[in-house]
């Protein structure tokens, strides 16, 4: 059996279309969602409303860990556009997801990562597409274990979640011989993002599920130039699939 996997699609929906060619199954595992791209401001939403001098800006401010000014700028530009900034940012991101639902391939198995908006998917997923988060699933009679999102940070992204409630859906799964999560187990070297220079934050609950159970594999994306690929913790091989609008190529796993 081969699956192509990706993650941190972020709005590449033309490679996105052609990410199944050569496997049985596709396996999403979430960012879908680009809002803005820190190699081409010129790309997503934030660019899209504001322009890309502005983005230049609101990237820099966040590059330097200057928060506050980040979201004091994020605010004037909010308010010179008028009308609710909710109105806007859902507008912009059905736009993407129908696009990017309409170009993925069946059957295909997902779950939501850190900028992603749950609550909208419903509206576009398509017969072969399945959702999962907290959930497992049967694919070529193998378990795989499915957990989306992100945890709480500073960034305040879309769909994060208290690391109580992280912890739960991690719980929920039970052994499983894949598991499929947005961000990886808590490991500084699977972390590091060596473009952007800060750590990201990883998941203690996932670190200790993999302890616990040893999955045969663990796969993740959300670190989009990681320090190491990957690791491994006894028997789990532990693989950061790639940052999919960077390749434009899907991580391909033979079982």
């Amino acid at each position: 059996m081969r699956i192509n996997v990706v993650s941190d699609v972020h709005g590449r929906a033309d490679a996105l279309a052609k990410a199944g060619v050569g496997a049985d199954a596709l396996i999403c595992l979430g960012d879908l969602v680009l809002f803005i791209d820190y190699a081409d401001t010129s790309q997503g939403i934030f660019p899209d409303l504001f322009g890309h001098e502005r983005a230049d800006e609101y990237i820099r401010l966040r590059t330097e860990k200057r928060f506050d000014e980040a979201r004091a700028l994020s605010a004037v530009l909010w308010a010179e556009l008028g009308g609710d900034p909710r109105e806007h940012i859902e507008k912009a991101v059905r736009a993407q997801y129908a696009d990017l639902f309409a170009a993925m391939p069946v059957p295909s198995y997902l779950t939501y990562g850190n900028v992603d908006v749950p609550s909208l998917w419903a509206d576009y997923v398509r017969p072969g597409q399945t959702v999962l988060d907290g959930e497992t699933a049967e694919i070529g009679g193998l378990t795989f274990g499915f957990v989306g999102g992100g945890l709480q940070t500073r960034y305040r992204t879309s769909y994060e979640v208290p690391d109580e409630v992280y912890a739960a859906k991690v719980a929920a799964l039970g052994p499983v011989d894949v598991l499929c999560t947005h961000i990886p187990p808590a490991i500084p070297d699977l972390l590091y993002d060596v473009v952007a220079k800060r750590f990201e934050r990883g998941s203690e609950a996932t670190l200790d599920y993999i302890r616990t159970y040893q999955p045969r594999y663990a796969l993740f994306g959300h670190v989009h130039q990681p320090l190491a690929a990957r690791t491994r913790i006894g028997r789990t091989e532990c693989l950061n699939v790639g940052h999919f609008r960077g390749r434009g190529t899907p991580f391909t796993l033979d079982l």
